[in-house]
């Protein structure tokens, strides 16, 4: 898909299991194969009881949860999130996210390519 405005639902792309973390898939909805040159937009999703361990990376984060409880943040202190959080993670930050709900944690993630 590249050229012009592109409108489609999520569930059209298919999951991928995340190789970090454990009950951690994503799907790349937004990617340099649908022609996006500079960001890529991500949709994950963490089982009851999954996290993603405490990382970090060169680039910048930006995250917005859509549905589920968990709690994020870095080596030093967590806080819980939910529905409408907005989480923010500069460049080369350690960072970690777990899911302490009974649901699925679900949220968008934008990186750069």
């Amino acid at each position: 898909m590249t050229g012009g405005i592109q409108i489609f639902h999520e569930s059209t792309v298919p999951f991928e299991e995340s190789p970090m973390g454990r009950g951690v898939r994503l799907r790349w909805v937004i990617s340099k194969a649908s022609g996006a040159p500079r960001y890529a937009m991500r949709v994950f999703e963490v089982d009851p009881g999954g996290e993603i361990p405490l990382h970090q990376h060169w680039y910048e984060q930006e995250m917005y949860v859509l549905e589920g409880e968990g709690m994020a943040g870095d080596a030093d202190s967590e806080q819980p999130i939910g529905p409408g959080t907005v989480l923010y993670v500069p460049p080369n930050h350690p960072h970690r996210m777990r899911n302490t709900g009974k649901g699925v944690l679900r949220f968008i993630c934008v990186i750069p390519h």
